[in-house]
């Protein structure tokens, strides 16, 4: 790539997977001397926004999703299908004004389907090649996979987050069960996270037995978040609750023994996990990466119904990586005992992008 490109970076704001996936691919090409421009919206905006304050913040909203109360979200997510569709639509004209108006060179869509511009480089970003659907309609996924092909087969680059030996992948058949796109690239697991937990100094303010972080859509995250207070309400084990939710001031209160933080930095983040015994978390793709990066084990909850964490929650527990537990079966006692068999060592390479 040559020096001193103007690069938009576009993240789907579906929880906060997308944004802080993108934060060490910011880094890369601010270290190799462009100049970056974020174009983003809600809490994922939020997140770029706090760990890049001197970028340019661009509001550009992304389609909306809102989850099912119930454990399956199929039926949530196809009613939203048509706003999918016609945002993906509008963002693709949009696109072409940004580019005009800012003078952009490339554009780099993490999901975000209508990001793509035949004059300016395009590249998109996805571990989920493949789009995991319930039993009931599995027959769809070829097609809907081939669909997905098609609309990648568009950018320029498809950056996918995992490893090519499907034995070593940590996206399984999300990356692997079908014909790759012609753009295709692997890059690794990337994570916003760059340092070593055992490097890290250990500070008495970021001890607690047990770290939870929460993130996600909505009414799920919080389901979560009531059910884990009450569950760890009847322990005496000393908890930090990052609620991942975001807003001008921080707000932190106690509840027995759990103290709940509505955000926290990147930097605050990486000294919690480091200085706590145990960790919970949804079995997200970038919560996934993050811990994998620190060789941190976990209790990872799949959002009920969301096809793509169940299977991650259940391909990673096989490889003995997590434990896994549903949400409506949360044992944190059995948990804690079951992650002491559990060790992470997949080794981090430095991030090279190919273009």
């Amino acid at each position: 790539m040559k020096p001193s490109k103007r690069i938009l970076i576009c993240p789907l704001n579906w929880g906060l997977g997308h944004a802080s996936r993108c934060i060490p691919i910011i880094r890369y090409l601010l270290n190799n001397g462009h100049e970056v421009i974020i174009a983003s919206c809600g809490v994922s905006g939020e997140l770029l926004r706090q760990e890049f304050p001197l970028l340019q913040h661009i509001d550009f909203p992304s389609f909306r999703v809102k989850y099912s109360k119930k454990n399956t979200q199929i039926f949530a997510i196809l009613c939203c299908l048509p706003n999918i569709i016609q945002v993906s639509i509008k963002e693709h004209f949009q696109l072409k004004k940004l580019v005009k108006q800012w003078n952009i060179d490339m554009v780099i869509s993490d999901n975000r389907f209508g990001l793509w511009n035949k004059r300016i480089t395009s590249v998109y970003i996805t571990h989920q090649l493949m789009v995991k659907m319930p039993k009931s309609v599995q027959f769809m996924e070829p097609i809907i996979s081939r669909v997905h092909r098609f609309v990648i087969e568009k950018y320029d680059y498809c950056l996918i987050p995992d490893f090519s030996d499907k034995e070593s992948s940590i996206a399984g058949d999300l990356t692997h069960k079908y014909k790759l796109p012609s753009n295709a690239n692997f890059i690794g697991t990337i994570s916003r996270f760059n340092k070593n937990t055992e490097n890290i100094l250990r500070k008495e303010k970021y001890k607690s037995d047990i770290l939870i972080i929460l993130s996600g859509i909505e009414p799920q995250r919080s389901i979560l978040e009531k059910e884990l207070i009450r569950k760890i309400q009847k322990t005496n084990l000393s908890t930090v609750l990052i609620q991942g939710i975001f807003s001008p001031q921080k707000s932190i209160r106690t509840e027995n023994n759990i103290t709940i933080i509505s955000h926290e930095t990147q930097d605050e983040v990486e000294q919690r996990l480091a200085n706590s015994k145990t960790i919970i978390c949804r079995s997200g793709y970038s919560n996934l990466m993050d811990l994998i990066s620190l060789q941190k084990s976990a209790i990872i909850i799949p959002t009920p119904g969301q096809t793509e964490q169940e299977y991650l929650a259940d391909y990673l527990s096989r490889k003995n990586l997590f434990v896994s537990q549903y949400q409506n079966q949360i044992n944190i006692e059995e948990g804690i005992k079951d992650l002491s068999s559990k060790k992470i060592m997949i080794p981090r390479k430095p991030l090279k992008l190919p273009f």
